[in-house]
């Protein structure tokens, strides 16, 4: 690769950076690609296919802080739900006698909207499944 497709190539790249973040349709350096020696263009796709390789690897953490914060988001959800159930004397959450627990969360579900009501409006508020990570 010559000197000035080095730094042709350096200021394509930077330019790319530059912009902040990515549109959904990115032009390829047609100028370059198309007078670029077989060398540069090598160079070229292994840069592309490197960079590609690190945003999924920023995508997968970007998914496990996702997931985490969600899972802790719905724990606190949970508990805040079992502190609202009427408890009986021994200490224990008292039972939905003929669906009258029901009925009260969905009139307080009237009432007050919350965050997550609005994140998981369509899943049923059953308690978070904690897995091992693998």
């Amino acid at each position: 690769m010559s000197t000035i497709d080095c730094i042709n190539y350096a200021f394509i790249i930077e330019t790319l950076l530059s912009e902040g973040p990515m549109q959904c349709k990115i032009q390829p350096p047609w100028d370059f690609l198309l007078s670029a020696s077989r060398n540069s263009l090598q160079s070229y796709e292994l840069s592309r296919l490197s960079h590609a390789a690190n945003l999924r690897k920023e995508i997968a953490q970007l998914l496990d802080s996702w997931l985490e914060e969600n899972t802790a988001a719905m724990l606190a959800r949970w508990l805040m739900e079992q502190r609202e159930r009427p408890t009986s004397d021994d200490g224990k959450a008292a039972p939905a006698a003929g669906g009258e627990h029901c009925s009260a969360r969905r009139r307080r579900a009237k009432e007050t909207e919350t965050v997550s009501d609005n994140v998981f409006a369509d899943s049923p508020g059953s308690p978070p499944v904690f897995r091992a990570r693998s």
